[in-house]
């Protein structure tokens, strides 16, 4: 997406922000990971602020209000300060947060806070003012028919568990970032969704659930469930890998197949079947 700059903001939108949060100083563009038409961290006389938003007229726009919606209701996350809506542009300002993206590798000191983050996510219900898709419908084209009771949970879930969507405050606590996709599921989503970034950081499958039964809603799952999961987002990150492929895509997509191949037996591309 086209990044634009603070300063080529019109007047109206700079000066509307202006007043929440007195004279901008400095404005620093973010340099990758936010995809939003701006994305920067103003500097003020009273700190920093991380700011986020698009044209009124983006057909994107609800994603913003819906993030904002969200994120006030969510745990560990950056608090949001602000929504303007000026000058034919939607604005989010959040609280700016001092902290370093984790190391989920085997071994790393940041793995005990992910566990922590993941069990607080697993314990907090969907806000049920604000509707929004369940994960099982957005995936409705890639499980199969008849969805299992527990697939259709009402949890709050973040569902893009990428490492930069989360920080290491300097006092060990881990947060996450960009609620753009938070949606009802399970309450051991976002957990089983870390399982595959585990892998892709180096963990064999079964390290990385055992990372992942730390989480007590994991490990209660039903064990089906988790499989069908396991194979439901194989089979959609595969099809996004084809149809959308971007850079990334494939270290996840064969990290999910790992998953899925270890859960039991996977139906790949074509209909074949892999044990």
């Amino acid at each position: 997406m086209d990044r634009i700059e603070w300063h080529d903001l019109p007047a109206a939108t700079r000066a509307a922000v202006e007043r929440l949060t007195g004279p901008v100083a400095m404005a620093e563009t973010a340099p990758h990971g936010v995809m939003s038409r701006l994305a920067c961290t103003v500097h003020t006389r009273v700190g920093r602020a991380f700011v986020k938003g698009t044209r009124q007229e983006d057909s994107q726009a609800w994603v913003y209000r819906h993030e904002a919606q969200v994120t006030r209701c969510a745990p560990l996350a950056p608090r949001v300060l602000w929504e303007v809506d000026a000058g034919g542009w939607l604005l989010c300002g959040y609280e700016y947060v001092d902290g370093r993206h984790p190391d989920l590798a085997p071994g790393s000191d940041d793995l005990a806070p992910l566990v922590r983050t993941l069990t607080v996510m697993s314990e907090t219900p969907w806000p049920e003012a604000n509707l929004k898709k369940p994960l099982h419908s957005r995936w409705a084209d890639f499980l199969p028919e008849g969805v299992p009771p527990g697939l259709q949970g009402r949890g709050l879930a973040h569902t893009d568990m990428s490492p930069h969507n989360m920080l290491v405050t300097p006092v060990g606590e881990l947060l996450l970032l960009d609620w753009a996709l938070s949606c009802p599921a399970p309450s051991w989503a976002d957990t089983a969704l870390t399982v595959p970034r585990l892998i892709s950081a180096g963990h064999d499958p079964e390290h990385a659930e055992m990372i992942a039964r730390q989480v007590p809603a994991y490990r209660t799952a039903d064990a089906d469930d988790v499989t069908a999961f396991a194979r439901t987002v194989y089979a959609a990150w595969e099809d996004w890998e084809r149809t959308r492929p971007l850079p990334h895509r494939a270290a996840l997509t064969a990290a999910a197949r790992e998953w899925a191949t270890h859960r039991g037996s996977v139906t790949l591309p074509g209909g074949t079947s892999s044990p």
